[in-house]
C-alpha cells in the first residue's frame, strides 16, 4: 500500500501531465481531462494514471483481450504458426496509429486504448464466423450481430462478471465506429460526445446494420484508417506465406506507389497520412495513395478473402455453428447446469446478467466469446462420441 505522501506526489505529477498536454497537443487532439465515463469511478478519479491510460490497462488485462491469442485474422483453419492472429493485429494497429499520432500531436493513450479494444467482439473464425452469428442473431433476436457492436457490449456489459469496465465514451466511440472503413481521401471527427449519443448510435446500427458516421475524435478517425493499413499488407504476406498467391500477382501500379511487401506498404501509407494530415482537422491520404490503397484492398478481396481455396470448409463450419447454437440454447431452456454454457460462461457471470438477458442473447454472447480452439473443443464435447471406461467398477 502506497503511503499518503508518495500518493499525493503522484497526483501532483498527474496534474503536470494534464498541463503538458495543453502545451504539446494539437488543437485537434482529444485532451485526457475531457474524458467522461458512464458511471462515477473512484478508482479512475484517484488514480495517478491519466484516464485513457487507465482504459488501456483495463482492456489489456481483460478476459476478452486474452482470447485474441487464439482468434485468427483470415486463415482460421491453416496450420501455420506464422499466420496472423488478432493478438498480433491489434498490436500492429496500435503501433502504426501511435507512430502517426505522435507526429500529429494526438493523444497516444486514447489511440492505444481504441486500437487494443477494437476487435474484442470478434467471434471464432473471423468474418466468416461473424456472418454466421449474424444470421442466427437476426433469426432468434431480431437484430444483427456485428463485431463492433459486440466489442462495446463485452466491454460495457460482460467483462467483470457483467459489471463492465466502465471505459470512457471516447474509447467506446472509437471502438464502435472503427469498422466499415470506406475508401476515403480524408475523414473528420464529428466531435459529438456523451453516452446518450453513444446509445443512439448503437440503436441506429442495430436497426440499420450500418451507419455512415465517423468517430467523435481525431484519434478515433486515425485508428479507423490505420486498421486498414495494419491488415492489408499483413494479409498479403500471410497469403504469400501459405502460397495462396504470389507477390508477382500484385497490380503494377500498386507496387509502384505502395510497394510489394507489408513493410513497404505500411511505411508509404504512414508517410502519406502524416504529410497529408499534419496540422489539419482531418485524417487524410493523397488521392494517388488513396487510389492505390483502394486497388490493393480490391485485390485482397478478390484473390484472398473470397478465394475458394480457403472456403472449402465453410459449409461444415456453418453447420457446426448452427448445431452448437441450438444445443447451447436448448441447454439453457432445459436448465442443464452440466452444459459448458453454464460451466464455462454463466458460472462466471453475475445473477443480474442471467435474469436480465434473453436465452438467445446469452447463447450469442457465449459463442462469440469463444476462441477458434475452444469452439472446436466444445463442439467435440457436445457432438462426438467419447470413449467409455474399459471396466465399470
Amino acid at each position: 500500500m502506497i503511503d499518503k505522501k508518495r500518493f499525493n506526489k503522484l497526483l501532483t505529477i498527474k496534474e503536470e501531465l494534464f498541463d503538458r498536454e495543453k502545451k504539446y497537443f494539437s488543437i485537434h487532439a482529444c485532451s485526457s481531462n475531457s474524458s467522461i465515463r458512464r458511471r462515477a469511478d473512484k478508482t479512475a478519479e484517484n488514480d495517478h494514471r491519466l484516464p485513457f491510460a487507465i482504459d488501456t490497462d483495463r482492456i489489456l488485462y481483460s478476459e476478452g483481450y486474452a482470447k485474441y491469442i487464439d482468434k485468427t485474422q483470415v486463415f482460421s483453419l491453416v496450420p501455420n504458426d506464422l499466420i496472423t492472429h488478432r493478438a498480433l493485429h491489434v498490436q500492429f494497429l496500435s503501433k502504426i496509429a501511435r507512430t502517426i499520432g505522435a507526429f500529429l500531436k494526438l493523444n497516444l493513450d486514447l489511440i492505444e486504448a481504441i486500437a487494443l479494444g477494437h476487435d474484442i467482439g470478434h467471434p471464432p473464425f473471423g468474418h466468416d464466423g461473424e456472418k454466421m452469428l449474424n444470421e442466427l442473431s437476426k433469426k432468434y433476436i431480431g437484430k444483427p450481430f456485428l463485431h463492433n457492436l459486440q466489442s462495446v457490449r463485452i466491454l460495457e456489459n460482460l467483462e467483470k462478471r457483467g459489471a463492465g469496465l466502465n471505459l470512457t465514451f471516447q474509447v467506446l466511440d472509437g471502438i464502435l465506429l472503427h469498422n466499415g472503413e470506406e475508401d476515403f481521401v480524408k475523414t473528420s471527427p464529428t466531435k459529438k460526445i456523451g453516452f446518450d449519443y453513444l446509445d443512439e448510435l448503437i440503436k441506429k446500427i442495430e436497426d440499420k446494420g450500418y451507419i455512415e458516421t465517423e468517430p467523435s475524435t481525431m484519434e478515433g478517425c486515425l485508428v479507423k484508417i490505420c486498421d486498414t493499413i495494419s491488415y492489408v499488407g499483413r494479409d498479403l504476406e500471410d497469403a504469400i506465406t501459405i502460397k495462396l498467391i504470389s507477390r508477382e500477382n500484385l497490380p503494377e501500379d500498386v507496387k509502384k506507389i505502395l510497394g510489394d511487401t507489408a513493410g513497404k506498404i505500411v511505411y508509404n501509407l504512414v508517410v502519406d497520412i502524416i504529410t497529408e494530415s499534419y496540422e489539419k482537422d482531418y485524417i487524410g491520404l493523397s488521392e494517388e495513395v488513396a487510389y492505390a490503397l483502394y486497388k490493393l484492398k480490391n485485390f485482397n478481396r478478390k484473390y484472398i478473402y473470397q478465394n475458394k481455396k480457403i472456403k472449402t470448409q465453410h459449409k461444415k463450419l456453418k453447420k457446426m455453428m448452427n448445431l452448437l447454437f441450438e444445443a447451447c440454447l436448448e441447454d439453457l431452456e432445459r436448465k442443464n447446469i452440466k452444459s459448458p454454457i453454464y460451466r464455462d460462461f454463466l458460472a462466471n457471470m453475475d445473477e443480474k446478467y442471467l435474469n436480465n438477458t434473453s436465452k438467445p442473447q446469452i447463447t450469442i454472447d457465449y459463442i462469440s466469446s469463444m476462441t477458434d480452439r475452444y469452439f472446436k473443443e466444445i463442439f467435440e464435447e457436445k457432438f462426438l462420441v467419447e470413449k467409455l471406461p474399459r471396466y465399470f467398477e
